[in-house]
């Protein structure tokens, strides 16, 4: 049977490996086959509240049984599943249902409390999934789904997944049954993952590689774990006790898990067959740590972007000789290099990386303007051929003469410092090589337009043992004179996101040049490279 949709995927399954367990949380299971027919109780139920094809409906619950079940219940009936990450604040809540003109909201609990005004104006449904009703459409005698049977294409809208909005308010990125159905199949591909597969899921499902982690195990037909932890002893029980084979995450938990109290360095994983890092890069003192105490688990570094999933991964293999670079494209993609005009990149020359393949998004739910300047034409669609649409990512990179790509920074998080273009990426890079630090984050202060200097936003290690005057020799040593930080932003931890990516926008904020501001130790107009 051929899967088109993510309902067929469900359905499919059911069918293919219908007793074997998908999805465990809290020591509850589900099979694929138990899995299917929940959904379809969560299809009947939106019916009822007089959802259709087509109308989005808002699920605001944590990871967990019901969350998935009301996703596929989405799929099935051809609604539009936008998942709202839990840990977001009642106006961000407000924004996103408003917004994505949601039709109705699932939740439960503490959190129906957030939704405040619209419990009022949007029809709320409990979190807890009820019985599909008898003789359902779309059931065969088992009660299983069955494929393609009235339900949606492949071009029709399976989700809104809303931007981090770091930088601004968040976008919802309109994205395919087939965007979907595409990804899980790549990652699942070059993650070589099989029915023994046992992945933990950490990151929420609001975050497409939250997302893309859990249809990628279910292409294969293995078994999504949902972890709740977030104290690292208690996520390496989870590995433990659960045998778990592919864990995938963001640098702060690879932070988590590499320092105290953390039991993972010492910690004997033998089912631990593979880790994926997104969101950012790995330290790599970190990324040698992880190497060192679990030499038989295979390290994918890898990059994506929420407008087209994944795009990059460097192979396990290649990790110790490459470990600053974001790899190749991923399977069925290609991923082009170009510079301010168009044109193609050569081999060391930066330029702004543009992705081609099934994944591209269909653009930002009603926002047409941004839409343009994202997803473009593909530059170099033969004469009389049909218009095919690329993403634009802001980001820039550098393929050198293997074809490998290095993350330079996104074009938006440039300035000029002293005369000089500054990117802050290169500049955290520098800093996070003093092994002094967990994470940094460089940005311009404002106050000093038109020449604005450089602040670095740092968390320690060892914040008892740090002192700044060491951090400041370590720049002065290995750093150019234009990429030298002003100042230096002490904090115990950095804001996040829903995604867990640095809140950029909310640590410029919470700068103020107070006395957790130290000096860099030189003058910013004296420093030259």
């Amino acid at each position: 049977m051929e899967i088109f949709t993510l309902a067929d995927l469900l359905a499919v399954r059911a069918v293919t490996h219908g007793a074997s367990p998908a999805v465990r949380h809290r020591g509850e299971a589900l099979d694929y086959r138990g899995l299917s027919v929940l959904a379809e109780g969560a299809a009947a139920a939106l019916a009822e509240r007089g959802v259709e094809p087509g109308d989005r409906v808002a699920i605001l619950l944590p990871n967990s049984l019901a969350c998935l079940a009301w996703f596929f219940g989405a799929q099935r009936l051809g609604a539009v599943a936008v998942v709202v990450n839990d840990s977001l604040k009642a106006q961000q809540i407000e924004h996103i249902v408003r917004h994505s003109g949601a039709k109705a909201v699932v939740t439960g609990g503490r959190l129906r409390g957030l939704l405040g005004a619209l419990a009022g104006e949007v029809p709320v449904l409990d979190a807890a999934v009820p019985d599909a009703p008898a003789g359902a459409i779309g059931r065969d005698r088992d009660g299983l789904l069955v494929p393609g049977n009235g339900g949606p294409t492949g071009r029709d809208l399976a989700a809104l997944i809303y931007t981090s909005g770091s930088t601004g308010r968040p976008k919802g990125v309109m994205v395919t049954q087939a965007n979907l159905v595409a990804g899980a199949r790549i990652v699942a591909d070059y993650l070589r993952l099989t029915p023994a597969d046992r992945t933990l899921s950490l990151l929420p499902w609001s975050f497409d590689a939250g997302l893309n982690q859990v249809l990628a195990t279910f292409w294969a037909g293995g078994t999504v774990v949902i972890g709740d932890a977030v104290f690292a002893p208690r996520i390496c029980r989870e590995l433990a006790t659960e045998r778990i084979t592919g864990l995938a995450g963001v640098p702060p938990l690879w932070e988590l898990l590499v320092n105290r109290p953390s039991p993972f360095l010492g910690l004997d994983l033998p089912d631990l067959r593979y880790v994926t890092n997104t969101g950012g890069a790995l330290r790599t003192g970190t990324l040698a740590r992880i190497r060192a105490a679990h030499p038989g688990t295979d390290v994918y570094l890898m990059y994506g972007l929420t407008e087209a999933f994944r795009s990059t991964y460097l192979p396990p293999e290649l990790v110790d000789t490459h470990p600053d670079s974001i790899g190749r494209a991923v399977p069925d993609t290609e991923i082009l290099v170009l510079d301010e005009h168009g044109r193609r990149c050569g081999p060391g020359e930066t330029g702004e990386l543009v992705h081609r393949g099934p994944t591209v998004a269909a653009g930002y739910w009603r926002d047409p303007e941004a839409t343009a300047r994202v997803f473009r034409p593909y530059p170099f669609t033969p004469e009389g051929a049909v218009t095919e649409y690329v993403v634009h990512s802001g980001d820039y990179v550098r393929r050198d003469e293997q074809g490998f790509l290095s993350y330079l920074g996104r074009r938006d998080e440039q300035f000029k410092s002293r005369g000089f273009r500054v990117n802050p990426t290169e500049i955290e890079a520098g800093l996070l090589a003093s092994g002094l630090l967990s994470a940094a984050v460089v940005f311009a202060d404002a106050s000093g337009e038109p020449d604005p200097g450089i602040v670095a936003a740092v968390v320690p290690v060892d914040p008892a043992a740090f002192r700044p005057d060491d951090l400041a020799a370590h720049v002065r040593a290995h750093l150019p004179g234009y990429q030298q930080p002003d100042r230096f932003h002490v904090l115990e931890t950095l804001p996040r996101t829903g995604s867990g990516k640095a809140d950029r926008a909310l640590i410029k904020a919470g700068y103020a040049g107070g006395p957790d501001a130290a000096s860099a130790g030189a003058s910013p107009k004296g420093r030259r490279p």
